[in-house]
């Protein structure tokens, strides 16, 4: 289990078994290789070797949709996780996922459907 931080050290997700949980243990997306794929297979963007979730600012709205795998189960999370490394700032080009979009990625259960 690998913690994923958001660019100022806040600890906001975490890489287990191919896939990204958030804090809450919902779960985010699966990872092939450093791509990361939301729950319907649209990519979102990569992980950075100082575990951030990044993405090109240019980056093409346009790929292909990945066929997702099985929902996991919700794992069992830490109450805590590790000081984050220090994190070199970004260039114009790199966005932080989690700082850019983060309604889209820490609260999955405020963007899902209400029950009718």
């Amino acid at each position: 289990m690998q913690p994923i931080y958001r660019s100022d050290g806040e600890w906001v997700a975490v890489f287990h078994k191919g896939n990204l949980f958030n804090v809450d243990g919902e779960w985010l997306g699966f990872v092939e290789g450093r791509e990361v794929y939301n729950p319907s297979g649209q990519y979102i963007g990569y992980l950075s070797n100082d575990r951030r979730l990044l993405r090109k600012r240019s980056e093409s709205a346009k790929r292909p949709r990945k066929p997702p795998p099985p929902r996991p189960s919700r794992p069992s999370l830490p109450s805590g996780m590790p000081l984050s490394p220090m994190m070199r700032a970004l260039p114009y080009g790199i966005i932080d996922m989690f700082e850019e979009f983060p309604d889209q990625l820490l609260f999955i259960s405020d963007t899902r459907p209400d029950m009718e």
